[in-house]
């Protein structure tokens, strides 16, 4: 069975997505959100566990997220209605001894919801089981980011994921006096390997033309993750110490983009350098928008595009990744990762 045009375009829904930094949720407290396309409301209750509901009241329509959440029941502004932290109905004020209609028949969706490393994710899908787990970073076992960023692209999925994983922009997207130039531009040769739901880039010695990993001294190494539905991860070592990135693309409807990057790190004395590694992240997010704002001046026409070897093959890989596991699932059989051991070469 082939999936349709329509949803190899569409996000993966059998896939766990990033929400928001679990400390922006505290307990007896809701927080709405849009993600792909539905509204989301996501709350802490009284013991502290995350969950998320479908923001919408079935009984008009109303934003559940406009009422009051007493840390176990979300009762709606407009009649009153209210909801157990599992979308089932408890009570609706309205009703007189002696009808029929019993309040437990009626229910929000509610969506499965997960805490882990510091950042709150929710799952879209019937089988969460089967599918590419949440990325626990190693080395920072209950640790919780030092550093959350996110913007919104005016993106579809697909284009934010083939962007971030695009390696021959920097020089020219990415141009500054702390990261690289235009004229530092050289040849790279990187090993690859599939891993589990995606590939991998093989620990290796950053490239001398990024700056930014000098700052880490000593001879730090680097290996980077892609894992559907759209997940970057980078484990850098240097010495004794972590630096993890974290980088997870959610989409907010078919044509916006969030992109959240999380920070980890066991550097003491990065904690001396946070204003200015906020300052570059935020200048790193803020040219990739702005470089995806000008490329829907073209895409709006639909153009053919063009993927080259060997610095597009990622790219290539990711669009084989979804599709076989869009097949996998319509099947009903495992997951089977098209991609093969490989090394590739570009400039940038």
């Amino acid at each position: 069975m082939r999936p349709a045009a329509s949803d190899l375009a569409a996000p993966l829904r059998e896939a766990w997505y990033y929400a928001l930094p679990s400390r922006r949720v505290r307990r007896r407290t809701v927080v709405p959100k849009l993600m792909l396309g539905e509204p989301i409301l996501i709350g802490r209750d009284d013991h502290g566990a995350p969950f998320a509901l479908r923001d919408l009241c079935p009984h008009r329509g109303m934003p559940l997220s406009a009422g009051h959440f007493d840390g176990r029941e979300i009762e709606c502004c407009y009649h009153g209605w209210r909801f157990d932290t599992r979308g089932r109905c408890t009570l609706i004020p309205s009703l007189v001894p002696g009808q029929r209609f019993a309040p437990g028949q009626i229910h929000t969706r509610s969506y499965p919801a997960r805490e882990a490393q510091g950042n709150i994710w929710v799952f879209f899908g019937e089988d969460p089981a089967a599918a590419p787990e949440i990325p626990m970073l190693a080395g920072f076992d209950g640790c919780a980011p030092d550093l959350v960023e996110s913007v919104r692209f005016p993106a579809a999925i697909d284009h934010a994921v083939v962007g971030l994983m695009d390696p021959a922009h920097g020089p020219f997207v990415h141009r500054a006096w702390w990261w690289r130039s235009r004229r530092s531009i050289q040849q790279k040769a990187k090993a690859f390997a599939p891993s589990p739901f995606g590939f991998t880039m093989i620990r290796h010695t950053p490239s001398g033309n990024s700056r930014a990993y000098r700052l880490l001294r000593g001879a730090p190494e680097t290996e980077i993750v892609f894992r559907l539905p759209s997940m970057r991860i980078e484990n850098i070592r240097a010495g004794r110490h972590r630096v993890a990135n974290l980088t997870a693309i959610t989409p907010i409807d078919d044509r916006v983009t969030e992109i959240n990057h999380c920070i980890y790190w066991t550097l003491p004395w990065f904690w001396l350098l946070k204003p200015a590694l906020r300052h570059y992240a935020r200048a790193f997010l803020r040219q990739d928008r702005d470089i995806m704002e000008r490329q829907q001046q073209g895409l709006r026409f639909s153009p053919p595009l063009t993927l080259i070897d060997d610095a597009d093959t990622q790219a290539k890989w990711y669009y084989r990744l979804k599709r076989e596991y869009l097949r996998a699932r319509a099947e009903g059989r495992p997951f089977e990762n098209p991609v093969q051991p490989r090394t590739l070469e570009w400039r940038s």
